[in-house]
């Protein structure tokens, strides 16, 4: 079974754990993995199953985007924070052209993270 993959920037964090909190349930019957902060944080705050990746600065974006070229991702959830990046904090543009370059749907908002549920959901 394929991975979703989710990442957060540092200022996006709290907003992929509310995000996590009301997608609960079908993130529980999901393979998970995600960068390193981002997983732990799910894990300990959700109590949810995550494989977690390098964290972002260190390269784990480039670990997913790597699962993308390889057809182990079935969708990826960035939640980007575009009006405060920190220089540390992974750059979506490598992870956007594998993810366009594979057709991997990757959402970069909590409101199309919704829909990319729905689409996941529907699915079954």
């Amino acid at each position: 079974m394929k991975s979703l993959a989710l990442i957060a920037h540092d200022g996006k964090k709290p907003a992929m754990l509310e995000w996590a909190i009301r997608h609960k349930a079908f993130l529980m019957t999901k393979n998970l993995v995600a960068t390193g902060t981002t997983g732990a944080r799910l894990e300990s705050e959700l109590g949810l199953s995550v494989s977690k990746v390098l964290s972002g600065p260190l390269g784990g974006d480039l670990q997913i985007g790597a699962l993308v070229c390889t057809g182990q991702i079935e969708a990826v959830i960035f939640l980007r924070d575009p009006l405060t990046p920190h220089p540390h904090e992974p750059d979506i543009s490598a992870l956007t052209k594998v993810c366009d370059t594979y057709d991997v749907p990757l959402a970069t908002n909590v409101a199309t993270a919704d829909l990319l549920v729905l689409g996941l959901q529907s699915e079954r």
